[in-house]
């Protein structure tokens, strides 16, 4: 990302589990101060009640409410769309997002991807991230993979597209569930080129827990 001002970033949530994740890199994003759009879909809303104790309101204005007020965002900072709402920014290439993060990305809506379906919000703002060489990035959470994953994870990284699975380290001695999520959601940010502290680098003093 080029860009001078504050980078766009579109989080998009499919029905894979990881929810904390996606919910986290949110939260990370509007503090550090991006431009956040949200998609999300409708098994998405359901995995979120179960893996969060958080509902996913159907409206994309009370989700934007709702979400803006729980991560601190400011006036106009955070949009979710609604995902048939095909008159939205990422919906044509005239105005992408500066990258966009599919987390956690399901098998199918990664399949949907890589074929470029593009039947919905979701496939079709991939797709448009995709053809106007922006960066795109994928955290699918399935395992294990089976051999047509991984023809389709393949064909996507042959075409620029960031594959970057949930597979948090130990090396840092987590001590929570907390830190396992932060351990993902720096590695994304750190793809984004997004400055954050959320764990010291390799090879840096840390503290003693």
């Amino acid at each position: 990302m080029t860009s001078s001002h504050a980078p766009t970033i579109l989080v998009a949530l499919t029905g894979a589990s990881g929810m904390p994740y996606g919910l986290r890199l949110i939260e990370m994003l509007v503090t550090s101060g991006c431009r956040v759009w949200v998609v999300y879909s409708q098994v998405a809303q359901i995995v979120a009640s179960q893996e969060s104790e958080r509902v996913l309101p159907v409206q994309p204005q009370q989700a934007a409410r709702e979400l803006a007020a729980l991560f601190g965002a400011a006036p106009g900072q955070l949009e979710v769309f609604g995902r048939e709402d095909w008159n939205c920014p990422p919906a044509s290439g005239s105005n992408p997002p500066d990258a966009m993060v599919v987390c956690p990305c399901s098998m199918g809506t990664l399949a949907a991807i890589a074929h470029g379906l593009a039947s919905n919000l979701i496939e079709r703002a991939a797709d448009v991230v995709m053809k106007e060489r922006r960066t795109l990035i994928l955290v699918p959470r399935e395992t294990p993979f089976s051999t047509l994953h991984l023809e389709n994870m393949l064909g996507l990284s042959r075409n620029g597209v960031v594959i970057l699975p949930p597979s948090p380290g130990f090396y840092q001695k987590p001590q929570s569930i907390a830190d396992l999520v932060d351990f993902v959601v720096a590695r994304i940010l750190d793809q984004l080129r997004i400055p954050h502290a959320l764990l010291p680098r390799w090879g840096e003093p840390r503290e003693e827990r």
